[in-house]
Formats: structure tokens, C-alpha cells, sequence
């Protein structure tokens, strides 16, 4: 498993009943997840600070036990990312990725330190941009594109917090998919690509997406934007009927040099010796 076990302003207290409780620098919150089938102590629902109730309909809504600020900061390494609570029960970063932070800052540091260039990263999916602040940090020139524009500009607060507001990156609101034909055209190359994408979507203009059907095809057409020395290739998927090796063997094909691997991504939990399953990343590297 890819554990990111180097977090200081971010713990699982507890994990089970359907729930994790967490600590975000100074604030707790109990969230639901599915993955978390055991048991743990009821009482922890007293302890946080504000928890997450799904709806019977869709959605959920917070209940807060005390006033919290609209948003707050959190760190990882030299990286400082801006976190609030959502209506869909998210805080803007999904903490388990930074074991791949670590994993794309090792690749893109020992390209520029072999080639004696910047490398060029295309981030799809990007959300808040959590992946785009860890490459910009170790100094990658990156574009970052989302279907969101909220998720875009908060991408921009994320690197704005991180120091990294004259760092060299391109924000696009854009259909992932259409960007890619359109950078193939263009004749665009990168040395890094990464994505995230979801189980279902719409593109800005109600483009569907499906993880199923559409990842494949868009990974076979990321492979022609790499570059003649390419570093590294990412899927991330949260999607609980897609196993690692089907990440691994989507890369394998697509890409058909270099090596190919994938495993489950987690989180540790603080009471015992227990990890919580955050989906699954497949990685690419060009020995």
C-alpha cells in the first residue's frame, strides 16, 4: 500500500461505524465513509467538532458543536493548503495524496537534475490543487485544468498560501478530454502527466464522463503528450469497482516502455495498528 503516514497537521483519531474522525490542524470533524465497516466508540461524536450527516434524499448537511472559522489552513512539508467545510461533506484536499506529492516531487527533482531543464506537468482533474503546489514546489512548470471554475480558483488560493503565486502555472477552466485532443493538435508535449478523475461527471458544457468507458481512451491519448524522456505517469481512482491492477494494466498498454505499477492508497488510523483504504494509484516511471 502507498500510505501517507508523513501528515502533522492532519490525523485519523478513529475510524469505523461508517465514520472517520479526523483532525484538521486544530479542528476535528466527523465524516462519513463506506469504507470503514468495523466498530469504534459512539462517544467520539461528542468529541468533534463539527459532523457530517448524510441525507436519506442526497446531500447531508454539518452540524457544528462550536463556532469554527469559514475556512483555515493546514501544512504538509512546504506546502500550506486552505480548508473548509463543503456541502458534500469534503474540505477542499483529500490528505491521502500525499504519498503521491512525495512520489511526482522525487521524479520531477531527478529529471531537472538529469536533463538540467524545468519539466512540464499536465495536471487533469486537478480540484484545489494539492498535486499542482507539490510540482510547482519542486519546480515544474504546470497546467493545471479542472471543469470546475470554483475548484480552479480555489486552486489558485492553494498555491497563493504555498508561496507559489509567480510560480509558473497555467489554470484552465476545460473539459479534460477536449483540452487533450486540443494539446495533441497543438503538437504539446509534457514530461509529467497526472489525473484524478471521477467515477461520473459533466464537463462544463454537460460533457459526460464515466470512469468505466472514458479512462481508458483518455490515458491512450495522454500517452501521445508525452514527451521523447517522459518521468512519470499518475491515475488516481476512487472508484471502488476498479482494482490497482486495472490501473497498472491500463498504463502497461497505453504506455508500452518503461514501468508500470499500482497499489491501494491509504491513511494510518491512531488507534491501533490500522489503515483506512482511500482508493487506489497507479504510477508510471521511465527508468
Amino acid at each position: 500500500m502507498y500510505l501517507a503516514s508523513g501528515w502533522k497537521d492532519y490525523a485519523i483519531l478513529d475510524a469505523g461505524n461508517g465514520d472517520k474522525f479526523e483532525r484538521w490542524a486544530g479542528v476535528t470533524l466527523l465524516r462519513p465513509d463506506p469504507q470503514a465497516v468495523w466498530t469504534m466508540d459512539a462517544r467520539v461524536f461528542e468529541r468533534a467538532d463539527a459532523v457530517y450527516h448524510r441525507s436519506a434524499s442526497g446531500g447531508g448537511h454539518w452540524e457544528y458543536k462550536r463556532t469554527l472559522p469559514e475556512q483555515w489552513t493546514v501544512a504538509y512539508r512546504d506546502l500550506r493548503f486552505i480548508v473548509r467545510p463543503t456541502g458534500f461533506k469534503h474540505t477542499g484536499l483529500f490528505p491521502e495524496q500525499a504519498v503521491n506529492w512525495d512520489w511526482m516531487r522525487e521524479r520531477i527533482e531527478a529529471f531537472s537534475k538529469r536533463t538540467g531543464r524545468r519539466a512540464r506537468v499536465l495536471n487533469l482533474f486537478a480540484y484545489t490543487g494539492g498535486a499542482t503546489c507539490a510540482c510547482a514546489k519542486a519546480g515544474a512548470e504546470v497546467v493545471h485544468v479542472d471543469a470546475a471554475k470554483g475548484m480552479v480558483a480555489w486552486a489558485k488560493d492553494n498555491a497563493a498560501a504555498s508561496g507559489l503565486s509567480d510560480a509558473p502555472i497555467r489554470y484552465l477552466v476545460d473539459d479534460c478530454v477536449k483540452f487533450v485532443k486540443r494539446e495533441i493538435r497543438r503538437g504539446n508535449r509534457y514530461d509529467g502527466i497526472l489525473m484524478d478523475p471521477p467515477s461520473y461527471g459533466r464537463g462544463p458544457t454537460g460533457e459526460m464522463w464515466k470512469i468505466e468507458d472514458n479512462l481508458y481512451p483518455l490515458v491512450e491519448l495522454c500517452a501521445s503528450l508525452l514527451g521523447d524522456d517522459p518521468c512519470f505517469f499518475l491515475i488516481n481512482s476512487y472508484t471502488t469497482g476498479l482494482a490497482p491492477t486495472v490501473l497498472s494494466n491500463v498504463l502497461k498498454l497505453a504506455i508500452p516502455f518503461g514501468h508500470a505499477e499500482a497499489d491501494e492508497i491509504g491513511l494510518p488510523i491512531a488507534r491501533g495498528d490500522l489503515v483506512l483504504p482511500c482508493g487506489a494509484s497507479g504510477r508510471w516511471t521511465n527508468p
